[in-house]
C-alpha cells in the first residue's frame, strides 16, 4: 500500500509543502532562508488589489495569478510579499527566460521565488498545497491514523469501529463521497441514501425546516438527532478547513447502541478528516479541469483534439451537436445569496445550482452526452439521434423551479465530424446571444428563460455577425445617427427610441406609437425632430439602414 509522509512534528515548512505537493509542480528557483522555513497558509495573491503599506502575509504561500516570471511587474509582486513577510511567491512560468532583475530581487529578500510547472494550471498547484498544508497540520486521531490520503472508504470504515456504528461522509450538499461497510441490516434511510449517492431532497427539506443544518453549519462540535419511530438516533459533526465547510460525517446506530465516547471519537475523526477531504476536493477540481480543458479543445478545434476526443470517449466519425446552455442570477447586488441545498455556507451560488442541474438533467435525458462546465455555461456535446425532441427546450423546464434564475440554452448546427464541432458550438453561442438580446431589450419585466435551435433564430445570428464586424468602424465615425444617440443620451430624449419603434414597424405610425405608449401625433413630431436637428431622415433609405445599424449597435452599449 502505498504510504503518506506524516505531518510535521514541528509544524508545516516550505520543504515539507513542496514533498507532500510531489515532484515538478513548482520549481525553486531562489530560496535566501533556505526551504525549512514555516508556512502559516496558502492564499491567492491579487495583484491588481490596493492592500495598503500596511498589509501582512507572515509565512503565506502567495499564488500570483496574474503575473509571470518573464513581465516587468514580477520584481514589484516579489518585492511586495517580501515586505509582507510572505513565506514563497509563485509565479507561471512565462514564454521568455524570467528577467535576471527578478532572480536578483529574490536574492537580496527573504521571500523565496517559485514557478508553477508549464503544463499545470492554478487550480491544481492550489489543491496540492492546500492538501499537503491541511495534510501537515492535521492531528493524528488514534484508529485513522496511517489512511492513504484521500481514501474516503477507508476513513469510513475506520471511524465506524471507533464509534460503533454506520458511517456516512457527505459533502456540503448531502451528497454521499464515502459510507462504511454494511455489517448490519441498514434502517430504510441509510438504504435510499447509499443507493441514491445523495441524501433524499425530502429528508434535506425536513432538516432544514426543522433547523438541523443551521445547528450543523454554526458548531465545532457534534450534532445530535434523536431517534424516532422512523429511523435510528444519529450524531453529525461538520468537517472544517479554516472558514470553509468541506462536509460533514454522519452516525448512524447501527443494529446497536452507539458507544458511549462516539461523540469524542466523531470529533476527533472531523480533525482527522480535513486533509482528505481537501485531497478529495482538491483532486476533483484538477479531474474537472482536465475535462474541461479537453472539452474545449474539441469544440475550439485545437490540435489535441483527436486526443481529447479519444479521453472523452466521443467517436471521431459520428455526428454531433453542441448545445449551449448560460445561467444567469437575476437578484440585485446587495440582495442574500442562496443556501446550499442543505443550508452549508458559502458552498453554492444560483449559477452553479442551475449548471449542476442541467449538467444532471443532460446526463438523464441525452445518452452519451458529454457535459463540461466554464464559468457561466455548460457546453453538451450530443451525439446524433440521442436528443429527441429539443433537448434545450427540456432542459430549461428541468430548471424553472429554481428561484432567480433564467437560463438561455441553445443548439447549434449539426456537425458531421470532428472537424465541425467548433462551427458547432459557435452557431450555439449564437443562439445564446439572440436570447439574451431579446430578452434586454424587451418591454420592461421580469427576464424569463428561453431556448431555441440554430435554424429558428438564422437571420438574428446572421445580423449579430454583420453587427460585431461592422460595429469597430460604427464607432470610429461620427454622423447623424452618432449626434442623435449623443443628444439622447446627455439630455434623456427619446429620439432614437422613436426612430427604432418606427423602423420595427416597418413604418407603422400607430403601431409604433402604442408600442412606445405616446399618441401618434407625438410620435410624427419626434421624427420631424430628429430630421431637422440631425438629419436623420426616415423618408432616405440610406438614412434608414444607417439608423437601424447604428441604434442596434447604440443598444448594445446600454
Amino acid at each position: 500500500m502505498e504510504s503518506e509522509p506524516t505531518p510535521h512534528p514541528g509544524g508545516p515548512t516550505l520543504a515539507h509543502l513542496l514533498a507532500l505537493a510531489g515532484p515538478g509542480l513548482l520549481d525553486v528557483v531562489a530560496a535566501p532562508l533556505g526551504t525549512d522555513v514555516p508556512v502559516a497558509d496558502v492564499a491567492v495573491h491579487d495583484v491588481g488589489e490596493d492592500r495598503g503599506d500596511d498589509w501582512t502575509a507572515p509565512g503565506h504561500v502567495l499564488l500570483t495569478l496574474g503575473t509571470s516570471a518573464d513581465c516587468p511587474e514580477a520584481v514589484d509582486v516579489l518585492r511586495a510579499a517580501d515586505r509582507a513577510g510572505a513565506g514563497a511567491v509563485v509565479l507561471r512560468t512565462g514564454p521568455r527566460r524570467q528577467r535576471a532583475d527578478l532572480v536578483e530581487a529574490a536574492a537580496r529578500g527573504r521571500t523565496a521565488l517559485l514557478l508553477r510547472a508549464p503544463d499545470t494550471d492554478w487550480t491544481e498547484v492550489l489543491g496540492r498545497l492546500r492538501t499537503a498544508l491541511a495534510h501537515s497540520v492535521a492531528p493524528a486521531a488514534a484508529g485513522v491514523e496511517g489512511l492513504r490520503l484521500g481514501d474516503l472508504a477507508q476513513l469510513a470504515n475506520a471511524v465506524a469501529g471507533l464509534v460503533g456504528g454506520a458511517i456516512t461522509i457527505e459533502d456540503p450538499r448531502s451528497r454521499v463521497l464515502a459510507y462504511s461497510r454494511l455489517e448490519h441490516p441498514a434502517d430504510p434511510l441509510r438504504m435510499l441514501t447509499i443507493l441514491g449517492q445523495e441524501v433524499p431532497r425530502w429528508r434535506v427539506a425536513e432538516l432544514r425546516e426543522r433547523g438541523f443544518f443551521q445547528a450543523l453549519w454554526s458548531s465545532d462540535d457534534v450534532v445530535r438527532l434523536a431517534a424516532d419511530d422512523r429511523y435510528a438516533e444519529r450524531l453529525a459533526i461538520a468537517v472544517r478547513h479554516g472558514g470553509e465547510v468541506l462536509g460533514s460525517i454522519w452516525a448512524a446506530a447501527d443494529g446497536r447502541p452507539l458507544a458511549e465516547d462516539a461523540a469524542t471519537a466523531l470529533r476527533s475523526a472531523a480533525r482527522a478528516a480535513v486533509p482528505h477531504l481537501v485531497h478529495h476536493e482538491a483532486r476533483g477540481r484538477e479531474e474537472a479541469g482536465r475535462r474541461e480543458r479537453a472539452v474545449r479543445d474539441l469544440l475550439e478545434g485545437r490540435p489535441g483534439a483527436q486526443e481529447a476526443a479519444r479521453g472523452l470517449g466521443v467517436a471521431a466519425d459520428r455526428p454531433y451537436t453542441v448545445l449551449v446552455a448560460e445561467a444567469h442570477d437575476t437578484r440585485r447586488p446587495g440582495d442574500p445569496g442562496p443556501p446550499g441545498p442543505s443550508g452549508a455556507p458559502g458552498t453554492d451560488t444560483t449559477e452553479h445550482r442551475v449548471l449542476d442541474m442541467l449538467a444532471l438533467q443532460a446526463a438523464a435525458c441525452l445518452p452519451g452526452c458529454v457535459t463540461a462546465r466554464s464559468g457561466s455555461r455548460l457546453y453538451v456535446l450530443i451525439p446524433a439521434g440521442g436528443a429527441g425532441a429539443d433537448p434545450a427546450r427540456r432542459m430549461v423546464a428541468a430548471v424553472r423551479s429554481v428561484p432567480h434564475s433564467v437560463v438561455f440554452a441553445g443548439v447549434g448546427q449539426q456537425a458531421a465530424d470532428l472537424s465541425e464541432l467548433a462551427a458547432s458550438r459557435e452557431s450555439a453561442e449564437l443562439v445564446v446571444r439572440v436570447l439574451r438580446e431579446r430578452a434586454t431589450t424587451a418591454p420592461a419585466g421580469p427576464l424569463a428563460s428561453a431556448s431555441a435551435v440554430y435554424r429558428d433564430v438564422v437571420s438574428e445570428a446572421a445580423l449579430l455577425r454583420v453587427l460585431d464586424s461592422v460595429e469597430p468602424t460604427w464607432q470610429a465615425m461620427s454622423g447623424p445617427v452618432h449626434a442623435m444617440v449623443a443628444h439622447d443620451r446627455e439630455h434623456g430624449s427619446a429620439y432614437g427610441e422613436s426612430v427604432a419603434a418606427y423602423l420595427d414597424a416597418f413604418g407603422d405610425t400607430r403601431a409604433a406609437a402604442l408600442r412606445l405608449n405616446v399618441h401618434p401625433n407625438t410620435l410624427r413630431y419626434r421624427l420631424r425632430r430628429a430630421r431637422d436637428l440631425f438629419g436623420v431622415d426616415m423618408g432616405d433609405p440610406v438614412s434608414r439602414l444607417l439608423a437601424g445599424l447604428g441604434l442596434r449597435i447604440a443598444r448594445r452599449g446600454g
